[in-house]
């Protein structure tokens, strides 16, 4: 039987290791690397062979949903399973359409991340049972039209976050977060910034 290896990002050192401890527990599993930003991992993984990432979508630098979209151009070969704390079915769906091959919330058991590994590097898709629902949405809401990282802004956006905190986070310059701020208002047909946090909350993501 091949290993799967396996790479976490997370940016809270003691979830990394209980979820290596974990992984490694299966003699079919190693993992290979692991990272607390966006930015650190993304550039290990397309310069370095992994079979699975476990991604946590909120973490310091690049968005977690542009990252997936990148990798799934970069790496497609990888098969991201997206870890998170997020059960929203914007969320949820927002990062399926990014490239994620299964997406567990971490109230899931923690021997349905072992079992989700596993099913993810033999090629299916996984939800887990919490939002599994969550699959056929029916009409798609206008923050479908939002790409990752005009999403991953939104949520900036709307929780407050000002914009000089918002180009930090991104490394963008605040020019380009203003404009940003502006598209999505006309993508999302919404006014100003208390709208967008009205929005997110009724959608789940506030």
């Amino acid at each position: 039987m091949n290993t799967i290896d396996v790479v976490i990002a997370d940016d809270h050192a003691v979830v990394r290791t209980g979820y290596r401890r974990l992984l490694e527990l299966d003699e079919g599993m190693r993992v290979v690397a692991e990272f607390g930003d966006g930015d650190a991992a993304y550039d290990w993984l397309v310069r370095t062979r992994a079979d699975v990432l476990i991604l946590d979508l909120s973490m310091p630098g690049r968005g977690g949903l542009e990252m997936l979209q990148r990798l799934r151009v970069r790496v497609p070969a990888l098969r991201t399973l997206v870890f998170s704390m997020h059960d929203s079915a914007a969320v949820v769906m927002q990062a399926m359409r990014a490239g994620a091959a299964g997406y567990l919330t971490k109230s899931s058991a923690p021997e349905a991340l072992v079992d989700a590994v596993r099913k993810i590097a033999a090629g299916q898709q996984v939800l887990s049972d919490d939002i599994a629902g969550l699959a056929d949405m029916g009409a798609q809401p206008p923050h479908f039209a939002l790409s990752p990282r005009e999403f991953d802004l939104f949520r900036q956006f709307a929780r407050g976050t000002a914009i000089e905190d918002v180009a930090a986070r991104f490394c963008l310059s605040t020019k380009t977060v203003a404009n940003y701020q502006t598209l999505i208002r006309k993508k999302m047909g919404l006014a100003n910034r208390v709208e967008m946090h009205r929005y997110a909350v009724a959608h789940g993501f506030g």
